[in-house]
């Protein structure tokens, strides 16, 4: 079994949507399983920590997350075109497992969410990939196969499963971002098993 890491930060629970319906595309693949992660916020305040357990969801990423995963979905909202602080500050933190080659020759892909249309999606997408490409990682998109990429009104890019969650902040995916989102887990499945030799 070839376990992927799904690990996203998620403010109003979009991002979380996303890598939930990434799981389920990643479970659908025999012989792939999804590992969900997420990283814990960031303070102005440095004195103020999170306790060691997330209150819901999914627990904190850890080294060992990374160092035993076959593969990685990363995922983060949209601030002002690019990921939101507390993935930055994690990706900042990885020194050692890029000194280590720890996610060297992995397979990744990357998702994202915004309030707009035109919010920075893509931009995000693009800059999540930089950190993985200098991880010496293979970054996968969607390709246009996927024939919901040409038909979608709301989210979806060739780089990355994204959700449009308007003003309001709603969760709520639609059909397209459903399916484009588990079309990503299943290339990143099936990429992850052929490197594994598995397919």
């Amino acid at each position: 079994m070839q376990e992927i890491l799904v690990l996203y930060y998620s403010h109003r629970g979009s991002v979380r949507a996303l890598a939930e319906q990434i799981a389920i595309g990643i479970h659908q693949v025999p012989g792939a399983a999804a590992r969900v992660r997420t990283v814990p916020r960031v303070s102005t305040v440095c004195e103020a920590v999170e306790d060691e357990i997330p209150a819901d969801g999914p627990a904190y990423v850890e080294p060992r997350d990374l160092a035993e995963c076959a593969g990685l979905a990363l995922g983060s909202p949209t601030r002002f075109g690019n990921m939101a602080a507390p993935m930055k500050y994690f990706l900042d933190g990885l020194a050692g497992e890029w000194a280590n080659g720890t996610l060297t020759g992995k397979p990744a892909c990357v998702f994202s969410s915004s309030a707009s249309q035109h919010g920075g999606q893509e931009s995000t997408l693009l800059t999540m990939m930089v950190p993985l490409l200098h991880h010496g990682m293979m970054v996968l998109g969607i390709p246009y196969a996927e024939t919901r990429l040409n038909t979608t009104r709301s989210g979806g890019s060739p780089y990355g499963a994204t959700h449009v969650a308007g003003m309001d902040g709603l969760p709520v995916l639609t059909a397209d971002e459903i399916e484009l989102a588990r079309a990503q887990g299943r290339r990143l499945a099936e990429v992850t098993l052929r490197l594994a030799g598995e397919r």
